[in-house]
C-alpha cells in the first residue's frame, strides 16, 4: 500500500464543520435525489428497474445494476449523473404534432426539447415545409435506400455519439456502412480523447487504460491532469476518498482551477462524508491553460538531473530515452517553467511528489485532450509514467478517463475514421483480412472525421449524413456555421432517442428523424466497456416501450440493406436475422480481445480484456515490444498577448450538451457567468459580477464575472454557450479534437462602463 504521508497544505483544511455543509456552496445530493423521484413519477418501478438491472449510461465506470467492481461490496454505484439521465429512459412518447411547425422551437433550449418527450414515430421534413409529419417505417426506409442508393458512398457519412450506445451498435453500424461503400464513419471519442488513442497508440502500442479502478487504491500517488471527477465521475471520488483515508494515497490535481469538488465532496453514500465532507486533494499544482505539456516536460526534466529515473525499466523496457533526454536538457528548466505559467516551486513539488512515489496512477481527460496540442501533451504524461516505470504493475498506470459509458468501445469496434475494428490499421492488408472475415471488402481508406464531415459539408461536397444520436449544433465550435453546414447536406438522418436542435437545421432537401431505443430498451440485451476495459453486459429491461421505437443496430442494418439491395446484403443478413446475439459472435470473431463477448448473457456477466494491466511486466503492444520515448518542443502558455485572456471552456451541471441545471452546485456559477481570478479583476480594474462581454478573433459572447480560485491569466466559460468563441479550424493534428479554448479580449458592456465612470465622478466629487 502507500509508502509514506505527507502533510497537507493550510490552504486545503477541511471546511467548517456544519451539518450536511449547510450554508456552503455544494451539490445537494438527496434533495437532488427526491427531484429525480418527482420527475419520474408514475414510472418508478420502470426507474427502479433500469437503476438495478442495468448498466449505467452515465459515465464509463461501469456497473452492474447498483453494483460495480471497485466499490464490491463496500457501497452502492449511484450518482447523480447516473439519476439526471433517468427521464430520458422513463419519458413517454413525445407529441409529434409538437414538431410540426419547428419555429416555435427555435429559441427552445435543449433541454426543453428533451422534456417534450420520447421520440416513437419516424418523421419527414422536406425543403420548404415548416416542420415534420409522422411517416410509416416502411416508406422512411425505402425513401432513404432509394435516396442512399442514388449517392456516391464517397459523398455520405455516418457519425455516432456516445450517448448511451452499445458495442453491438457501434460493430453494426460500422459494418453496414463499410459494405454500403463508405469509409467516412466516426464516433465522438473523435471529440474528446482521440489525441490519447493517437499518443498511447505510438508510445505504448495500446490505446486504452493500462490499469483498474483498484490500482488508485495500491498507489502511493494518483495524479489528476484536466480532469474533474466530482462533476463527471463523482463515484471516482469515493474510490479516491477511500484510497486517501485507508491506504493512504496521495492525490495531486494539476489544473488551471482549484475545482472545489475536489478541495473537499460530501460522499453521500458515505455517512461520515455525507455529513462532514471529506477532503479529496492533497496539493493542487496551478498550470496555465494548455500548459501542461511544457510542465510535464519540466518535472521529467528535474527527475533526469535528479537521477530518479527508473533506469533498469527504460533500458529494458523502452527505446530512444537518450534521444528524448538531449533535446529535454537543452532546454532551460526555467524556459520549461515559464511556457508551464505554473509557480517554480509548484514545479518543484510536483516533482518531489512524483520522484518520490515507487507506484503511481496518472488520469487525464478533457483539460489535457481538447487542445491543439493534446496529442503531444498525452505523450508527456506517458513518457512521465515510463521515466519512473509506473505501468504494467500494481498500483500503477496510465488512465484516460472516459466521461460517456459508451465511449471506451466505440473506436474498439471499429467506428472510428482512422482504424478497422480491433485498432487495425486502415491498409490493404487488413482490408483483405476482413474481407475473409466478412464476406465483402471494406474501403481501406481512411475516412472523413467528425470535423472533416461538417468542412465537407460546408463546402458542399458532404450529399448524405447519417447521425446514430449526436448533436453537432452544441458540441462544435461556431454553431451557426454548423448549422448552416448541416443545412447544405441532402440527406439527413437523425437517429435519436429524443428531440436535438440540430434537427432544426433546415432540409436542403429532406431530413429524416427515426426513434430509437434505449440500452435498457434493445431485445436480447447490449454491452458496454468502462474505462478500465471491463465489458459488461446490459439485458432488456421490462417497461413501457415509446410507439414505434427500434434497436438502433436493427435500423442502421434496414437502412443499408434498403440501400443496397438483399443479393449485396447477404454478408449482413445473419446479423438482422439473429440480431444481438448474432453480433456479438461477429464481434468476437473479429476482434480478438473481445473473445467472450458472445457469452455474456445476463445481468453481471462481464469480462476485462487484457486483464487488470495492459502492459503487464513491460510487455507493450508496439511490434518490438518496448515502448517509445518521444520529444516534442511545448508551445508557449505562459505568455499573454497584450490585453489578452487564456479561455477553456468547462461543463456545468450537464451530461455533455444536456444541460440539467443553469447553476453549477460546485462552482455556485450560473451558465452566463465566467470564472475569473480576483487578480486579474484588480488588475483589469473589473468586479465581480460585472456584465461584460468576452471577445476572440472568431466571436463574441456577454457574460458575468465570478471570481474564482483560478491561475491568472485564465478564464473558464460553460460549453457549449462559449462555443461561439472557438476557432472552426484550430484541432489537435494527430487526434482530431477541435480546440475548446480561446484567446479572449474583456471588454465592459457600455451601460456598465457608464455606470462605473458616473460612480467615479461621484466619488471625486
Amino acid at each position: 500500500m502507500a509508502a509514506h504521508r505527507a502533510e497537507t497544505s493550510a490552504a486545503l483544511a477541511r471546511p467548517p464543520r456544519r451539518p450536511f455543509g449547510l450554508g456552503l456552496q455544494k451539490p445537494r445530493h438527496f434533495r437532488e435525489m427526491l427531484r429525480v423521484a418527482w420527475e419520474n413519477r408514475g414510472r418508478w418501478g420502470y426507474a427502479w428497474r433500469i437503476l438495478t438491472r442495468g448498466t449505467c449510461d452515465g459515465c464509463a465506470l461501469g456497473t452492474t445494476g447498483l453494483r460495480d467492481w471497485t466499490l464490491e461490496q463496500r457501497g452502492v454505484h449511484l450518482c447523480l449523473v447516473r439519476l439526471g439521465l433517468l427521464r430520458l429512459n422513463t419519458m413517454a412518447e413525445a407529441d409529434p404534432s409538437r414538431f410540426a411547425d419547428v419555429r416555435t422551437l427555435r429559441n427552445v433550449r435543449q433541454a426543453e426539447l428533451h422534456a417534450l418527450g420520447r421520440l416513437g414515430r419516424p418523421m419527414r421534413r422536406r425543403r420548404g415545409e415548416a416542420g415534420f409529419t409522422v411517416i410509416g417505417w416502411q416508406e422512411a426506409l425505402a425513401e432513404i435506400g432509394e435516396r442512399l442508393a442514388a449517392t456516391d458512398p464517397l459523398q455520405a457519412a455516418c457519425y455516432l455519439t456516445s450517448r448511451g450506445l452499445g458495442n453491438e451498435v457501434y460493430y453494426a453500424v460500422q459494418k453496414a456502412w463499410r459494405l454500403y461503400g463508405s469509409p467516412h464513419v466516426d464516433n465522438a471519442a473523435r471529440l474528446c480523447h482521440s489525441p490519447s488513442t493517437a499518443a498511447m497508440k505510438r508510445v505504448l502500442g495500446v490505446a486504452a487504460s493500462t490499469c483498474s479502478y483498484r490500482d488508485w487504491y495500491d498507489a502511493d500517488l494518483v495524479v489528476l491532469l484536466g480532469t474533474n471527477l466530482p462533476n463527471d465521475q463523482p463515484v471516482a471520488v469515493k474510490y479516491l476518498e477511500e484510497a486517501r483515508r485507508l491506504y493512504g494515497t496521495r492525490v495531486v490535481a494539476v489544473n488551471p482551477l482549484q475545482e472545489p469538488g475536489l478541495r473537499h465532496y460530501w460522499i453521500p453514500s458515505s455517512p461520515a462524508s455525507a455529513l462532514f465532507g471529506s477532503r479529496i486533494v492533497d496539493r493542487f499544482v496551478p498550470v496555465a491553460t494548455g500548459g501542461d505539456q511544457a510542465l510535464l516536460l519540466a518535472v521529467l526534466r528535474l527527475l533526469v538531473e535528479r537521477d530518479q529515473v527508473d533506469r533498469a525499466f527504460v533500458e529494458r523496457h523502452t527505446r530512444g530515452f537518450e534521444e528524448m533526454v538531449r533535446p529535454l536538457l537543452a532546454m532551460p528548466l526555467e524556459e520549461l517553467v515559464r511556457r508551464s505559467g505554473t509557480p517554480r516551486d509548484d514545479v518543484l513539488a510536483l516533482a518531489d511528489e512524483i520522484g518520490r512515489a515507487e507506484r503511481a496512477v496518472y488520469v487525464w481527460s478533457m483539460g489535457i485532450t481538447q487542445h491543439s496540442h493534446g496529442t503531444p501533451t498525452v505523450e508527456a504524461i506517458c513518457q512521465l509514467a515510463l521515466a519512473r516505470g509506473h505501468v504494467g504493475r500494481a498500483g500503477c498506470g496510465l488512465m484516460p478517463i472516459r466521461g460517456h459509458s459508451g465511449v471506451q468501445g466505440g473506436a474498439e469496434m471499429g467506428a472510428y475514421a482512422t482504424a478497422f475494428p480491433g485498432g487495425r490499421p486502415l491498409d490493404e492488408d487488413a482490408a483483405d483480412e476482413l474481407a475473409g472475415l466478412w464476406g465483402f471488402r471494406p474501403p481501406a481508406q481512411r475516412g472523413m472525421d467528425a470535423v472533416q464531415m461538417l468542412q465537407a459539408a460546408a463546402e458542399g461536397e458532404l450529399q448524405a449524413l447519417y447521425q446514430v444520436g449526436g448533436n453537432f449544433r452544441d458540441t462544435l465550435p461556431q454553431p451557426e456555421a454548423v448549422e448552416a453546414a448541416l443545412g447544405r447536406i441532402p440527406l439527413r438522418i437523425h437517429q435519436d432517442i429524443v428531440f436535438s436542435r440540430a434537427m432544426l437545421a433546415e432540409p436542403a432537401d429532406v431530413v429524416y428523424v427515426l426513434p430509437a431505443r434505449t440500452r435498457y430498451e434493445h431485445r436480447g440485451g447490449i454491452t458496454e466497456t468502462t474505462t478500465e476495459r471491463r465489458v459488461v453486459f446490459s439485458p432488456e429491461v421490462p417497461g413501457p416501450r415509446p410507439g414505434e421505437a427500434i434497436e438502433e443496430w436493427r435500423i442502421a442494418l434496414e437502412i443499408v440493406r434498403a440501400a443496397v439491395g438483399p443479393a449485396r446484403f447477404a454478408p449482413l443478413a445473419p446479423l438482422l436475422e439473429g440480431g444481438a446475439e448474432a453480433i456479438r459472435a461477429d464481434i468476437a470473431r473479429t476482434v480478438p480481445s473481445y473473445a467472450g463477448i458472445e457469452k455474456l448473457r445476463a445481468q453481471g456477466d462481464h469480462f476485462q480484456w487484457g486483464g487488470r494491466w495492459l502492459c503487464e511486466g513491460g510487455r507493450f503492444g508496439t511490434p518490438d515490444g518496448k515502448a517509445r520515448f518521444v520529444f516534442t518542443e511545448p508551445p508557449d502558455r505562459g505568455a499573454l498577448p497584450a490585453g489578452r485572456l487564456r479561455l477553456a471552456t468547462r461543463r456545468g451541471k450537464q451530461f455533455n450538451s444536456i444541460v440539467q441545471a443553469e447553476r453549477d452546485p460546485l462552482t455556485g456559477a450560473a451558465r452566463d457567468e465566467v470564472l475569473v481570478s480576483e487578480e486579474d479583476l484588480r488588475r483589469l480594474g473589473l468586479r465581480a459580477g460585472q456584465r461584460v462581454r468576452l471577445r476572440s478573433e472568431h466571436g463574441s459572447m456577454e457574460a458575468r464575472l465570478r471570481p474564482a480560485p483560478i491561475q491568472p491569466g485564465n478564464l473558464q466559460a460553460h460549453w457549449p454557450e462559449a462555443n461561439v468563441l472557438l476557432s472552426p479550424r484550430a484541432r489537435d493534428t494527430a487526434g482530431g479534437v477541435p480546440d475548446y479554448n480561446a484567446l479572449v479580449a474583456i471588454e465592459p458592456l457600455a451601460a456598465e462602463a457608464a455606470d462605473a465612470t458616473t460612480k467615479a465622478n461621484l466619488e471625486a466629487s
